[in-house]
């Protein structure tokens, strides 16, 4: 029977009450859903409009969709584990025991960086990229449909561990020897390996697409120092995934060899190196970091210039300082363990440069600023996310250069010191500018804009929730409390952990009235519909098509001279196509394949977690049986003639007009 169902087994279940609600709740939540797909009969219109669809910005959408419901598990963890520090501290006896602490902090900070940063910022890449530089899609279409399919299992499979087996406890890096069989024997290690290995094929695949589109699918004319600072931002980043991420990749693959079949490769015994292993998982994640908030620079760019009604000041600087990240970047991971040993020389050098590249970073908060400064500046909910992200990322970048002074690190180092530095730079650089991007851009993907009270309100709570949330832990960092600390014996920390509790939770009132705001907004989206093309009268390029952007984007190519083309062309007379100007064009056709590689790749990841074998192997086959029929299959596009774009445009024209 071993072979069969491999180490799988019924003590695995979960037995803390926590770990039981979230079993039977996310089950019982996919058959709620289930139940009113089918009650409403939306089962064929969800598999033909959305789960087979190669159309990036329904892509786009689906990816954002999964990134905000993890966004809700992933303050969840945190509300859990700042409640246990402050509970532990008053009467001694916290929510959970040590290891279930572990495995709750270990889950969201795994969460929070691949499957709610990484899915946002995909998902507006979707959305955005092809509208900005003027293409009907991305370069690979279906490949862009495996990526999320890949992003999707992986998160699925970080989820299953809730229900039997349990997370990994040793923190969302994996530092060995922690993840070493000998202190996590059981399955929670490989959950982890393996949800982040899919998902990180899923971002690779997407990070070769988009630099291939930006490439080689921009708009007649437009040369790369023409293109919006978004597409720019995208463009730098694409380039850190695809050097990056096979760094990744190998690193958790030599990790796994060392718990599949002993290794040795990252032990401290038998030629292994543990500090191997510290260093690899940098080189990859300091890098990360700027993945996730360049593209979130790009979105801020977009949205001053929109609302100061001015041209973005310091474009070539701009584009200089994203390229000087996207080198500077690899130059600074040892920054991460000052404190292993490296040496003087070795941690000077990387302290200078974590020094330098804080230059570019200034040189754009300085450009924003210049943008602002005499603009007709309009206070919308995008523009005070902006704000926000100005004091909190400020903040972060101060305390970032106070680390690189590798004296000062060693008395901070691990500690909350370094947990606040890190949340002020990815929650206020990346988490407040996606939350700014799906503001700003969601009348161009549904056609109407959301409720900008609500928007206001929740921006408000955000910020007044992160600073009573991580002020505290500077100041519990400088009096030595380290991070993953689950229990302590210094009554002093405990007012200070019940504040950060309870910022959390004004945190989590925010995201309440986000979804507030999307209720409210889609009741009352008759009144808010985007009737103009251009409902922020902004200077962006992609407000160049109707709202919601059509299937094929563009139906004629447009052809571009200058930055910011279109602003230019909305402020001239815009002259209607003749009939004659419109052309065939061709569409990738929807395609389930990319759904069933990642249901393969789901079910493969669970079997090599339980270690059988012989459906990892059936898996492994049948991903790439689908590979090949997909490349043999002539049946990949359908045609839209020009007469039927005509009919098209000229029914988006006129329901444009009745709309005004």
């Amino acid at each position: 029977m071993e072979w069969l169902i491999g180490r799988l087994s019924l003590e695995y279940l979960p037995t803390d009450p926590a770990t039981i609600g979230a079993a039977i709740g996310m089950p019982l939540g996919a058959l709620v859903v289930a139940g009113l797909l089918t009650y409403y009969k939306k089962w064929t219109w969800l598999w033909k409009n959305w789960l087979t669809s190669l159309d990036a910005k329904k892509i786009g959408v689906m990816y954002i969709v999964v990134a905000l419901l993890m966004l809700i598990r992933g303050v969840a963890d945190a509300f859990m584990v700042r409640s246990h520090t402050a509970m532990v501290g008053v009467d001694g006896e916290g929510l959970f025991d040590a290891d279930m602490f572990q495995q709750v902090f270990t889950a969201h900070g795994t969460i929070m960086i691949f499957f709610v940063a990484m899915g946002l910022m995909f998902g507006l890449i979707n959305v955005v990229l092809p509208l900005m530089i003027g293409a009907r899609d991305v370069a690979f279409p279906w490949l862009n449909s495996v990526s999320f399919w890949l992003f999707f299992a992986g998160m699925i499979l970080n989820n299953i561990a809730l229900v039997i087996g349990g997370f990994s406890s040793a923190g969302w890096l994996g530092y060995p020897p922690l993840t070493g069989l000998e202190y996590s024997p059981g399955p929670g290690v490989d959950y982890w390996i393996w949800s982040l290995q899919i998902a990180g094929v899923g971002s690779l695949l997407s990070g070769i697409n988009f630099f291939v589109t930006i490439i080689k699918k921009r708009a007649p004319g437009m040369t790369l120092m023409k293109m919006p600072i978004f597409s720019w931002s995208v463009l730098v980043t694409t380039v850190l995934i695809i050097i990056s991420f096979p760094l990744l990749t190998a690193t958790l693959a030599l990790l796994s060899l060392d718990r599949l079949m002993d290794m040795n490769i990252f032990t401290s015994y038998l030629g292994g190196n543990p500090m191997l292993y510290v260093n690899l998982i940098w080189a990859w994640g300091h890098p990360e970091v700027y993945i996730l908030v360049l593209p979130a620079f790009g979105i801020y760019s977009e949205i001053v210039a929109t609302f100061a009604r001015k041209k973005l000041f310091g474009y070539a600087t701009m584009v200089a300082a994203l390229v000087a990240i996207m080198f500077l970047s690899f130059l600074v991971w040892l920054h991460h363990f000052f404190t292993m040993g490296a040496g003087a020389n070795v941690n000077a050098f990387f302290g200078i440069m974590t020094m330098v590249i804080a230059i570019p970073t200034g040189v754009k908060i300085f450009n924003w600023l210049f943008t602002m400064y005499r603009g007709q500046i309009r206070f919308t909910s995008p523009f005070i996310w902006f704000l926000c992200f100005v004091f909190t990322f400020t903040i972060g970048g101060v305390t970032g250069v106070m680390m690189a002074v590798p004296a000062l690190d060693y008395q901070v180092h691990n500690t909350l010191f370094l947990v606040a530095h890190f949340h002020n730079t990815i929650i206020g650089g990346v988490v407040f500018g996606f939350m700014a991007g799906i503001t700003y851009w969601f009348p161009k993907i549904f056609g109407f804009r959301l409720n900008e009270r609500l928007g206001k309100y929740a921006a408000y709570l955000w910020q007044l929730g992160f600073i009573v949330a991580f002020a505290p832990l500077y100041t519990l960092g400088l009096m030595g409390a380290v991070r993953r600390l689950d229990t302590y014996d210094d009554p002093t920390w405990t007012p200070l952990f019940i504040v950060s509790g309870i910022g959390v939770m004004i945190i989590g009132a925010g995201i309440a009235l986000q979804v507030l705001q999307f209720v409210v907004s889609i009741w009352q989206r008759k009144q808010n519909l985007d009737t103009t093309g251009d409902p922020w009268d902004g200077r962006t390029l992609e407000w160049s098509v109707p709202s919601p952007a059509p299937e094929y984007n563009f139906a004629i190519t447009p052809t571009v001279s200058r930055r910011d083309e279109w602003w230019y062309a909305k402020q001239e007379t815009i002259r209607r196509p003749h009939k004659s100007e419109y052309v065939d064009i061709h569409l990738p056709q929807n395609n389930s394949m990319g759904l069933y590689i990642g249901l393969a790749s789901l079910v493969a990841g669970f079997a090599i977690v339980w270690h059988m074998w012989w459906l990892v192997i059936l898996c492994v086959v049948a991903i790439i049986a689908m590979v090949i029929m997909r490349t043999m299959d002539d049946n990949t596009e359908f045609t839209i003639t020009g007469e039927e774009l005509f009919e098209l445009d000229s029914k988006r024209f006129t329901a444009g007009k009745a709309k005004a």
